[in-house]
């Protein structure tokens, strides 16, 4: 963690990941976030992976180094704490992620009638609000149809990273800081909602495939070779499978070094009237022809043959391995770095979890904070946000309106 966004207040009201990751990004820059869960937890608070006891690992590598207050929502005082803890004062205060509906008590119409300058970000399915998850987002976007080898025929094949979550997690916490900057520069708060689909929609249009659909139809599938240059999988005589890539002429040219492919490239490359060095679209459009010459030179090779080659020409590449073998052998993923920290999580278990992805030169790391536990912060919160006296927050308990871990 890193003290940047020290002084921050987020209220968090979501499940899931997006929206949650979009507030732990903002816990992990040092902003305080303040999670209102439902008594008992939300919709996620059990969802896998789960821990030998049924803790949720989910849960607790989403929500490090928040604040837990257990609310029941169900109730009108409950909803009148929830909205007090949202629009409490302060220059600071006032910020909402949440991925509830936006009619009801937390509509930033019923909430900002509380607090003028209040800025909710809201995490969206849909863009009309519709309910949809990363996965019926992908199915429908099209993107399972053009994952696979043409083998998988009409089948699609689903990728098991949920990207367009994680990628809306961090534009929502871009989103958030923007207009707060704003708000800062204007007074003005405002509602920004954020889409699953209108980021994915946007990605693949930022990267060229809308337009390449447009005007070309729909990509194939091609398995595992990379899509307009040189990349694919292949085995070694040891029976290891490498991922090789070589993107710039500089890659390319070491690769083929590296094999000792310069005569059969070349002659190549003059029977095609082709330099695969100058066009890295050249390398995909026969990649019938380069791939049998890279097959025979990889598969003549031992992984440790390989890789001394490799080394000394700069190439790009990696070998597959599990993520269980990446952690145990791989020192450019130890977790000994500074991005994780040794905790103690609330299921019990000890384990390194990350803190912030980027490395700030010149400002001091804090570590990583365990989650809470549900409802921890629950009396510490309302004495601090809404000065209630610990008599009003005994009656909150016994009327079961709130409740502590």
């Amino acid at each position: 963690m890193y003290p940047i966004l020290n002084g921050l207040r987020v209220v968090e009201c979501a499940s899931f990941i997006a929206a949650p990751s979009c507030a732990l990004y903002l816990q992990q820059l040092g902003a305080e976030v303040i999670r209102i869960d439902p008594i008992g937890g939300g919709m996620d608070f059990a969802r896998w992976p789960v821990a030998p006891g049924g803790q949720s690992l989910y849960w607790e590598g989403l929500n490090k180094g928040k604040r837990s207050v257990a609310i029941d929502l169900s109730r009108p005082e409950g909803r009148e704490l929830a909205t007090a803890l949202i629009t409490a004062p302060g220059p600071d205060a006032g910020l909402l992620v949440t991925n509830y509906p936006q009619k009801g008590f937390m509509s930033h119409e019923a909430l900002s009638a509380r607090r003028s300058d209040l800025v909710t970000v809201r995490v969206l399915g849909w863009g009309d609000g519709a309910p949809a998850v990363d996965y019926t987002v992908n199915a429908a976007l099209g993107v399972p149809c053009m994952t696979g080898s043409q083998e998988n025929g009409d089948t699609p094949v689903n990728h098991v990273l949920p990207a367009w979550d994680l990628l809306t997690g961090a534009y929502a916490a871009f989103a958030m800081l923007a207009a707060e900057r704003h708000r800062c520069r204007t007074g003005q708060g405002q509602e920004v909602t954020v889409a699953l689909s209108d980021v994915a929609l946007a990605s693949l249009g930022n990267m060229g495939q809308i337009a390449e659909v447009l005007t070309q139809g729909d990509r194939p599938r091609y398995g595992n070779a990379l899509f307009g240059a040189f990349g694919r999988d292949f085995t070694t005589a040891d029976g290891q499978r490498v991922m090789v890539v070589a993107i710039t002429g500089r890659q390319w040219t070491g690769l083929v070094t590296a094999l000792g492919l310069q005569e059969p490239i070349a002659a190549l490359e003059s029977s095609l009237a082709v330099s695969f060095v100058a066009d890295e679209g050249q390398r995909f459009v026969h990649r019938d022809a380069l791939f049998p010459l890279f097959e025979r030179a990889i598969g003549a090779l031992s992984l440790d043959a390989l890789r001394s080659r490799f080394e000394t020409q700069g190439v790009l590449w990696s070998t597959y391995q599990t993520l269980g073998t990446a952690l145990e052998h791989d020192p450019r993923l130890s977790l000994d770095a500074s991005l994780f920290s040794m905790l103690e999580h609330p299921s019990g278990l000890r384990y390194p979890a990350p803190g912030a992805a980027a490395t700030f030169h010149g400002a001091e790391r804090h570590g990583a904070v365990r989650a809470p536990r549900l409802g921890e912060h629950t009396d510490q919160v309302l004495a601090e946000v809404l000065s209630l006296s610990s008599a009003r927050i005994g009656q909150l308990h016994d009327a079961g309106i709130v409740a502590t871990a």
